[in-house]
């Protein structure tokens, strides 16, 4: 049986006392929750601050992003040694947000991958098809392509210490959802997937969770179908008291 994980991104939201004011609520709100994975993932300016609350909760961090190299002259960018320094366990790559408007390729996210692996931190790997692919039916051609070059010469010890997370794009932010049974469709295709090139054991281990418009009122539809192991929170995640009831949800599932 996997294991719920429910992650809130926070994306370009909150500064530091806003951020600090979530987590006092959350820890508080979310105390005896002891069957789900609950994280979150603040922006960098946030992370060791958070990190330090979150010492003695159940709740764990996750960056947003992540560079392939441990260290140079990149400026502007931050490495899986630096995160892991500042408390991270977990670290988003290749999010919707991040190919869409600065570049990021399925060849830069496999290299972030390993550089996470690398820095013990778990990479929560992002895929997904545009409204276009879905309109032209190449849904599961797109996820293919991203899983294929995504994961590219990832032994089965490294699949192990991933999470997937199935992020429609055109569900992102815009009030729409894949219902439950498009979503199941898509989880079970990445499940197949990962059969095909990892074996049963793996795949069956792997997390897959769902995120675009996911709120406490859809969270335990989704969360009923067979492959659909948690979600990746946007909007939902930045009030408490709408985050600590969708988690609460997920164990209606």
């Amino acid at each position: 049986m996997r294991r719920p994980i429910i992650a809130g991104n926070w994306k370009m939201y909150k500064t530091l006392k806003e951020g600090q004011d979530l987590v006092t609520i959350l820890k508080r709100d979310l105390y005896d929750i002891e069957a789900v994975d609950i994280v979150v993932c603040p922006p960098f300016t946030l992370l060791t601050y958070i990190a330090d609350m979150l010492e003695a909760s159940t709740i764990g961090l996750s960056a947003q992003d992540l560079f392939w190299e441990d260290e140079g002259a990149y400026t502007g960018e931050i490495s899986g040694k630096m995160l892991k320094d500042a408390g991270c366990s977990y670290c988003l790559i290749g999010h919707s947000e991040r190919r869409q408007f600065f570049g990021e390729t399925d060849e830069t996210v496999s290299k972030k991958v390993f550089a996470a692996l690398k820095n013990g931190l778990t990479p929560i790997v992002c895929i997904g098809e545009n409204l276009l692919d879905r309109e032209k039916s190449l849904t599961f051609e797109r996820i293919k392509s991203q899983l294929d070059k995504g994961l590219q010469g990832l032994t089965k010890l490294d699949a192990e210490k991933i999470i997937l997370a199935y992020e429609p794009v055109w569900a992102i932010g815009t009030g729409k959802v894949a219902t439950p049974e498009q979503a199941q469709e898509v989880h079970h295709y990445i499940r197949s997937w990962l059969t095909q090139h990892y074996g049963d054991d793996t795949a069956s281990s792997i997390r897959i969770q769902y995120g675009g418009s996911v709120k406490p009122e859809n969270i335990a539809g989704l969360m009923a179908q067979g492959d659909i192991d948690g979600a990746l929170v946007g909007g939902a995640s930045l009030k408490a008291d709408v985050f600590s009831c969708l988690v609460r949800n997920t164990l209606k599932g």
